[in-house]
């Protein structure tokens, strides 16, 4: 039986607070109505798209925790941190990430979001990337949303940690790569 609109908006707002980072399309589909109304209901309530709702929560909760980078220049919106162990980014691809004639996302994009994270998850001021080891694993196209996710694999006595970054699109491996990191000798225990 289909919702009331009173009773549908008021449904579309626990399930975005519940879930922030849920997509219109996924919202439609569970309230069996169009994107259209999805966002004309989002516009009446004053909930922001997507992509402003992960800015909002990424600066509120990460804004304090990252240190190395200001918040602003990570590529990628980050959407979960632990410092010095683990952390998430996403990024749609979008226009001005692609190749014009293919659609294809250029690497650069893909690498930045990838070493930006590396910087991030670092507990420290001074953060930089020594050398990597990656892998471009199968292009990727606009439209497409590539999930990063690093993990702190080791710290060496000489001042590096080594970040290990993979990136997916809908749980299938895009790109891979193996960030050794410098980081500055205060920090190191």
């Amino acid at each position: 039986m289909r919702k009331t609109k009173a009773e549908r908006q008021r449904l579309l707002k626990e399930t975005i607070e519940y879930t922030p980072f849920i997509t219109d399309e996924e919202l439609a589909k569970i309230f069996e109505v169009s994107i259209q109304t999805i966002r004309l209901d989002r516009m009446e309530l004053k909930i922001p798209e997507l992509r402003e709702r992960i800015k909002s929560v990424a600066k509120l909760q990460w804004n304090e925790q990252v240190r190395a980078l200001a918040v602003e220049d990570i590529v990628g919106e980050v959407v979960d941190l632990e410092l010095d162990k683990k952390a998430i980014s996403i990024m749609d691809i979008g226009r001005e990430h692609v190749f014009t004639k293919k659609n294809i996302a250029r690497g650069h994009h893909i690498f930045a979001q990838a070493n930006s994270l590396a910087v991030a998850v670092l507990n420290d001021e001074l953060a930089l990337t020594a050398k990597s080891n990656i892998r471009f694993i199968r292009q990727v196209k606009q439209g497409e949303r590539v999930v990063a996710k690093a993990v702190v694999k080791k710290q060496t006595d000489k001042g590096l940690t080594i970040v290990q970054v993979d990136s997916f699109v809908n749980n299938e491996q895009v790109f891979t790569g193996e960030f050794h990191m410098y980081r500055s000798r205060d920090s190191i225990d």
